[in-house]
């Protein structure tokens, strides 16, 4: 009798350490693993007119844009620096109810004017908005790169969205800050493009465009540049870690201008562990190169203690890892300057939306581009199931 108990004895043990096999594998898989963007399709473009006047400003100039779930509304902020009108960000409307982005489906529906801390708009050259994040408070937070040449610093401001007006403003570590001597500090037109907030609206993402002057050289052809990501805790409104990240070398191609310009424009917060979408635009003589990555903070090292990546041995330093999801040169569409990307509203379907926004600089060659792409973001749970269940969902 002893015998069979001990035989059936058995089977019990090997099921209790089958289980904690699979809770093992689960806690690493769930703990570990990045979310994954694991496919992406392009649903469709939409443009504004050309010299679009909009409450007696001009439209455009678009380099951020976020989206409000609560009223499916999206705001974009205008890079002018008060030329054509005070520093301000739009309002849209973009309608993606057909499963798709069809021409004349996006819409501008309110103007907001940036207001200082004294209830004054900024004045011309000022600021150079680039970056705009939403939180619950029914705020935004908005970069502004400043303008090295003339020694303005770039900010990060949260303002009211209903009024407009700045409510605070975070501090901006001093290896940023520009000075007289122009050997350390952001470069004029490249600092502080991007912005984003984790999903639990704790913390608060920055990134330089390109390289500080102390960390290495601007993008040149054929040679990429290694720029800051800033992050924020928005608990207590201070700054706390940065990591590098480098931008890829681009080729120009039939470059018959000789001019190129390169960079990181924005970076878009996937969750609350470290994971983004990154943007890189190229300028490259023909065109607009525009790629966009899978970026995780797993793995790379926090280099706020570092004020100099040139006075050390910076090959030691583990950049932020990133994955190529799209080289949007492969899509049949003429590119311009795409500069934001946010997260939109699911799709009838049950998938998720992406939305892309180009800057046209104000210029009667170029366009207001909005790109629509229907994308799945993948949990570790689902990419498990799907590993154990191979025929799920197909």
């Amino acid at each position: 009798m002893q015998l069979i108990k001990n035989i059936f004895t058995i089977p019990r043990i090997i099921y209790l350490l089958l289980a904690i096999i699979i809770i093992i594998f689960l806690f690493i898989n769930l703990y570990t693993n990045a979310v994954e963007v694991s496919s992406i399709e392009f649903i469709g473009e939409a443009t504004l007119p050309k010299g679009l006047i909009f409450k007696k400003t001009e439209v455009g100039g678009f380099s951020g844009i976020t989206y409000d779930a609560k009223n499916n509304l999206y705001y974009a902020i205008s890079d002018d620096r008060g030329k054509k009108a005070a520093a301000r960000f739009y309002t849209l409307k973009i309608d993606l109810s057909k499963g798709e982005l069809q021409k004349g489906k996006v819409l501008p529906v309110s103007v907001t004017t940036l207001l200082n801390e004294n209830g004054q708009t900024f004045r011309p050259g000022e600021s150079d908005t680039e970056g705009i994040a939403l939180t619950n408070k029914a705020t935004v937070f908005i970069s502004s790169e400043g303008d090295a040449g003339k020694l303005i610093n770039p900010f990060i401001k949260e303002f009211s969205l209903s009024s407009g007006r700045e409510i605070k403003t975070l501090s901006i570590p001093n290896k940023f800050l520009p000075d007289k001597s122009s050997q350390k500090g952001i470069r004029n037109n490249l600092a502080f493009e991007s912005l984003t907030i984790t999903p639990d609206k704790k913390h608060l993402f920055t990134a330089t465009e390109n390289a500080l002057i102390q960390d290495g050289v601007a993008a040149k052809p054929n040679i990429g540049s290694p720029c800051r990501i800033l992050q924020y805790n928005l608990l207590n409104n201070q700054p706390e870690k940065e990591f590098l990240y480098q931008t890829e070398p681009v080729s120009p191609f039939l470059n018959l201008t000789g001019k190129f310009a390169s960079g990181l424009p924005d970076l878009l917060a996937l969750d609350n562990q470290g994971h983004f979408l990154s943007l890189e635009r190229s300028f490259t003589g023909l065109g607009f190169a525009i790629f966009l990555f899978q970026v995780s903070l797993e793995g790379a090292d926090d280099i706020h203690k570092i004020d100099s990546l040139l006075a050390i041995n910076s090959k030691s330093i583990k950049p932020v890892p990133k994955k190529l999801l799209l080289d949007l040169r492969t899509l049949n569409v003429l590119l311009d300057n795409i500069e934001g990307l946010t997260l939109g509203p699911k799709l009838p379907d049950g998938q998720q939306s992406l939305i892309l926004i180009s800057d046209n600089n104000f210029n009667s060659l170029q366009r207001t581009q909005i790109l629509a792409f229907k994308i799945k973001i993948e949990t570790p749970l689902i990419r498990l199931l799907r590993r154990l269940l191979p025929n799920l969902n197909r």
